[in-house]
Order: structure tokens, then C-alpha cells, then sequence
């Protein structure tokens, strides 16, 4: 691999796990490479969505799942790009536990010539014990070296 492709794999590495998402929400960037993503979720009150049961708000598992397609999509590129979700499709399987870590699993399925393909999980304990799952289509936008 080039210096100039590590450079900017390495530079959208430190900024998928510098988001100003994922910094309000007090996530941690465990794994960016080769394809693969991994994120965790300190449990905390504010993400709450369900004061009763303590489960966090199913929009910040969406919106957790889909950044996470999108640093598998990153991880994978071999040259830099710009993404953005077309499509995605999400199964909320269960309400998470309170007090527990989420962490998010992803990684990339295809890189086709303008589209890219990517699917994620969340669980807390177990990844058999999923608390949803998604699978996305990303538009990939090619940056054009200037001169």
C-alpha cells in the first residue's frame, strides 16, 4: 500500500472517530480497517428514549448503525471518497438493556464503481443476541485530484 493511502485511510480513520455525532453521543471508534467497523456506546441517561425501561432510543441505534456501514464502506476504499446513504433498512429486534454498552458491528459487502454495500449489527453482550441489524446502499463520490 502507498504512503499517500495510508495517509488518507488514516486520516478518515481519526475523523469517523472524531464525528461531532459520535463525540455527543460518547462513542469510542474500536476497530477502521479492511473492511470492518466496530463502535461503542457507553450507556448513559441522555440517550434514553424510554424512561420506564431505561432502553436507549432506537433513532441512536438507526443513526449508530448507519455511521458504522459507512466506516466499513471507508475502511474498505482504495482510493478517497465521499459517501452518502441512499438506502437504508433497519430491524429493530429488541429494546436495549439500561446501564449495558452497545456496541456496533459493520462491515462492507460490495464497492461497486458508484454504489457500495455495507451491513451492521448492535448488541450489548453477545453478538447472537442482537438488538437490531441493518443493510445499506451508500452513493460513492469519487474525489477529483485538482490541480
Amino acid at each position: 500500500m502507498s504512503e499517500q493511502n495510508d495517509f488518507w485511510r488514516e486520516a478518515m480513520r481519526q475523523g469517523m472517530g472524531q464525528t461531532a455525532f459520535l463525540r455527543a453521543l460518547g462513542g469510542e471508534l474500536l476497530e477502521f480497517a479492511k473492511g470492518r467497523g466496530r463502535i461503542r456506546l457507553p450507556y448513559a441517561p441522555h440517550l434514553v428514549g424510554d424512561p420506564r425501561s431505561g432502553a436507549v432510543h432506537g433513532g441512536v441505534l438507526t443513526a449508530l448503525l448507519d455511521q458504522a456501514c459507512g466506516m466499513a464502506i471507508g475502511s474498505a476504499l482504495r482510493a478517497p471518497a465521499g459517501m452518502a446513504t441512499l438506502d437504508l433498512r433497519v430491524d429493530h429486534m429488541k429494546a436495549s438493556a439500561p446501564d449495558i454498552d452497545i456496541i456496533v458491528e459493520s462491515e462492507c459487502i460490495k464497492i461497486g464503481r458508484e454504489v457500495a454495500f455495507a451491513r451492521a449489527h448492535a448488541f450489548q453482550s453477545s453478538p447472537d443476541n442482537r438488538l437490531a441489524m441493518a443493510t445499506g446502499a451508500f452513493m460513492l463520490m469519487r474525489l477529483e485530484a485538482r490541480a
